[in-house]
């Protein structure tokens, strides 16, 4: 799956100002299953990212499952750097997001994803989202030593998220924060969308017909209903060959009396 639009298209470079973008680190404290390592991986490359740290990891490193769980994101999996102390991992972070969903009772700031994400943006500054085990998640000391608190909004009757699903919400929230996908995209396969004057004319000619017909009636409905029809026309977005093949239509619908026209097999057995 491949997505519309970046807000940056090099993934292969480590985390810090490249370009004027601060790309956070990913950091995890003591984690405990290699499948949760390799699908932070795979989240990370999914979004940009590549500096992925780990905190004395329950099973050591290097650690298979976590590259078979990264579905190819060889390159993060490949980057990784293994420290003693979270201390040592954040030396060179000035911005860190301790994510914990339990009240630690700490005279810090509470963030979600998405204000996380904007501080990141705006600072040149090195910034990491740092993760605790899947387990006991962080300790008091490892959150000390962070600037904020993250906190994921969940369904509060049932917050319990794992480890990938955290990292994957969070590093999300940096990515869209920057993106520059259009919110809405219309592929006219080629066809350049219809001008008004040919949609005008369309109108002309539909309303014109209908007129004809007897449907725009009666009188006094008659203003509502060419209205009605002209919205849902301009709704559709058509191409100027949609408007040229709905003209055809019209033309086709019309051009020989009702009694001439050619009677299927499937409408006799309707009448």
């Amino acid at each position: 799956m491949t997505s519309g639009g970046k807000a940056f298209t090099a993934t292969n470079q480590a985390s810090g100002a490249v370009s004027g973008v601060s790309r956070p680190v990913i950091l995890l404290v003591e984690p405990q299953l290699g499948d949760n390592i390799g699908a932070t991986a795979r989240a990370m490359l999914n979004f940009g990212l590549s500096d992925l740290r780990l905190v004395r990891p329950r099973d050591g490193w290097p650690n298979g499952r976590a590259r078979a769980t990264s579905s190819g994101a060889d390159e993060v999996i490949d980057a990784v750097r293994v420290f003693a102390t979270t201390a040592d991992a954040l030396a060179d972070v000035s911005l860190a997001f301790a994510t914990t969903g339990r009240d630690r009772a700490m005279a810090k700031p509470v963030v979600t994803p998405g204000e996380a994400a904007r501080q990141i943006w705006e600072s040149p500054a090195r910034a990491a989202f740092v993760f605790g085990s899947e387990r006991f998640g962080l300790s008091n000391e490892d959150i000390a030593l962070c600037d904020a608190v993250l906190t994921i909004p969940t369904n509060p009757e049932f917050a319990s998220l794992n480890l990938g699903q955290a990292v994957l919400l969070s590093v999300w929230s940096w990515f869209a924060a920057g993106d520059t996908t259009a919110p809405q995209k219309l592929d006219l396969q080629g066809s350049p969308p219809a001008s008004k004057e040919e949609l005008f004319g369309m109108f002309a000619h539909l309303e014109r017909e209908l007129d004809i017909a007897g449907f725009l009636f009666p009188p006094d409905k008659r203003e509502v209903m060419v209205r009605n029809l002209r919205n849902m026309f301009t709704r559709a977005q058509l191409s100027d060959q949609e408007v040229r093949t709905m003209r055809g239509v019209i033309t086709a619908l019309v051009k020989a009396p009702h009694a001439a026209r050619r009677i299927r097999p499937e409408d006799k057995e309707q009448t």
